[in-house]
This record gives structure tokens, sequence and C-alpha cells, in this order.
């Protein structure tokens, strides 16, 4: 509950005791709660290719965090979305897969022609035998698919303390944001933004009109006085 809240209800409690009178609960003032306050924080895009190209390709390990790496940084996928990836989600015919997002939504995307390749790569010469469907496996026993999101969250983290990149996050949302920024900057509408990262609110969007400085700058107001 929050402070306003708890004086409402201490001067209802009082009201009610007959201490006072009158109903000083109704003069309690509401607390303005402004929505979207932060700033996405994005991996630098120069910084992408160096994780990348950090990671050891001639490993079964290196093979599937580059494929990982490669989807959360080109398509922007959630955790969870890279994490119960199956193998029949993928469409190798269409060039085309789906995701389960939130709420168990299905989402189809197409598959980049280098994200394919490293999802190849890594299933020929690189994922353990195992009847699990899942494209993505875990490297040690029991050998199965990763149980939740967090692992993805860990396997970035330390991709990015190898690589020796100071990232402003140390977790995988982090190249969903640099996503949204990079078509941002490219001209990009926040319509087609959301639907790349698979918004099904428009407002969740336009967060990220925030770090469009350009754009911003047209509409500031002048300073009064003139800049000194």
């Amino acid at each position: 509950m929050s402070t306003a809240g708890a004086l409402r209800s201490f001067l209802r409690y009082l009201r009610y005791r007959g201490d006072i009178t009158l109903d000083l609960a109704a003069a309690v003032p509401a607390v303005a709660n402004w929505s979207m306050t932060s700033i996405p924080r994005a991996i630098p895009a120069d910084q992408v290719p160096q994780l990348l190209t950090s990671i050891n390709r001639h490993t079964a390990i290196g093979r599937r965090d580059y494929a990982i790496l490669l989807l959360l940084a080109r398509l922007g996928l959630r955790s969870c979305e890279v994490a119960f990836l199956d193998l029949d989600d993928i469409d190798w015919k269409a060039g085309r897969f789906s995701v389960r997002g939130k709420s168990g939504r299905r989402t189809e995307l197409p598959l980049p022609n280098d994200v394919g390749k490293a999802i190849v790569e890594y299933l020929q010469h690189g994922r353990p035998q195992s009847t699990s469907r899942r494209v993505f496996l875990r490297g040690k026993a029991p050998i199965r698919g990763f149980l939740g999101q967090s692992a993805i969250g860990s396997l970035v983290r330390h991709a990015l303390k190898r690589a020796g990149i100071h990232a402003p996050t140390m977790g995988a949302h982090q190249f969903r944001h640099a996503l949204a920024v990079h078509m941002l900057r490219q001209g990009a509408s926040l319509a087609e933004i959301g639907e790349v990262l698979g918004h099904r609110n428009p407002q969740t969007t336009t967060i990220y009109a925030k770090v469009d400085l350009d754009a911003l700058r047209k509409l500031a107001l002048p300073w009064p006085g003139g800049v000194r």
C-alpha cells in the first residue's frame, strides 16, 4: 500500500472511532503515477558484432551460443521464445518459424539466412543426441532443453564477460531494445517496430520514442532568454 493509501485508511479509522468528525481521507490528494519513466537500456550497435565474433564457433557450445545470440540480436526474441523453440517450429522450406510468446500466443517470423545457417550448423555439428524436440539443449548432463528463460540470461551474461564487453545490463532483453533502437534510427515507425517485437498493445512500443533524440529536439520548446 502507498503512503497516501495508508494515510487515507488511518483517517477513516480515526473517523470510525469518533476521534475526528470530518472526512479528512477525502482531502488526501492522489499521487501522480507516471508510466514508462525509464529509458530502454540497449547494448550499443557496434558491440553486437564484437560479441558475436568473440564466440568460439569450433565447439558445440560455441555453435549453440552463437545461434542463440543471433536470434536475440537479429530478431529481438524474448528469452523464453528462444529457450522453448522446438524443431517443429521451423519451416525450412518456407524460410519461416514460429515462437510462443506471452500467454502462449504464436507469432510467425521470417528466418534470416545467417540465422538459419547458424542453427543448421549447431544442429548438424553441435547438438547432442537426444529425444527432446527442443532446438537448443544443455551442454552437460542431463541432456535436455532449457528449463526456463533464466538459462538464456545466464548464457548472455557469461558471453559478455568473456568478450570483455561492459554492456548497460547483463540480461538478454537489451538485444531486444537494441533492435528497436536500430530500427527507429533507420526510419521505421513505432507500429513497424511493435509488429517485429510482437507487442500486442501499441502503447508498449511508445517507450522507444524517448531514444529518438533527433525527433525529440524538434519538439523541444526554446529556452526562455535563449541559449547561454
